[in-house]
């Protein structure tokens, strides 16, 4: 396959201009390979809208729209918003590290908290208290809506490992199972460190889809490994 992961995640979502989707469509109809991608990244997406569509649909609140109303004619050309989404993803990504380290130094101070989500364990960030919980026994084909944990996917990573995508008001991320525990490969700062955020996280959703081997788990499959302890 000649075209990179991101190129068929755009396609999918339909980012890319008119001539870019009619050559990945051409690329699919010659390359089984190319075709089975753009397939998987769609039941992704489709999982993901599954998942997280009660959420999602929760009215934007009014200070929001407020901010919205008296702004200017937004640029919706390609350029701008591919250069929008630049702005946003690395804001994003900056202020998710900065939390991250805050919290590592915080959870070290405290290690007396069980009640904290994470915990430092050799120089790694796990999960800890309810989020380990929900991560070892919750189900994200059976969840409340109102769960205080919301679990996304299920999957194997390439070296073998469970891992599975969450989101709570402390921090969201995705965890892999490891040596008995969850460790946290991927983090963003959780819901209450912003006003208003999607539930279906475009990062995580695409750092997921880069770490998963084959397709994530159906809900059959997902039973089974929580029952089997998430072992290999």
């Amino acid at each position: 396959m000649t075209i990179d992961r991101a190129t068929i995640a755009a396609y999918v979502d339909g980012e890319l201009d008119d001539i870019a989707a009619r050559r990945i469509e051409r690329a699919a109809e010659a390359d089984p390979e190319i075709a089975d991608a753009i397939a998987r990244h769609r039941a992704l997406t489709a999982t993901l809208a599954a998942h997280y569509g009660p959420v999602a649909e929760e009215a934007v609140p009014n200070r929001l729209l407020d901010l919205v109303a008296g702004a200017d004619r937004v640029d919706t050309s390609l350029a701008a918003r591919r250069e929008a989404k630049r702005a946003r993803f690395g804001a994003m990504q900056w202020g998710a590290i900065a939390a991250s380290l805050a919290l590592g130094l915080t959870i070290g101070l405290r290690p007396w908290l069980p009640t904290e989500p994470v915990a430092v364990q050799g120089g790694a960030l796990v999960a800890a208290g309810p989020l380990s919980e929900a991560l070892d026994t919750q189900l994200a084909s059976n969840q409340p809506a109102d769960a205080p944990v919301r679990i996304g996917l299920s999957f194997r990573d390439r070296t073998g490992r469970y891992c599975r995508s969450f989101e709570s008001a402390a921090v969201d991320g995705i965890g892999c199972r490891a040596d008995g525990r969850w460790r946290l490969e991927r983090t963003t700062p959780g819901a209450a460190a912003t006003d208003y955020r999607q539930a279906a996280s475009g990062s995580l959703a695409a750092a997921a889809a880069d770490m998963m081997a084959g397709d994530a788990l159906d809900a059959g499959a997902e039973r089974a490994a929580r029952d089997g302890g998430w072992r290999r």
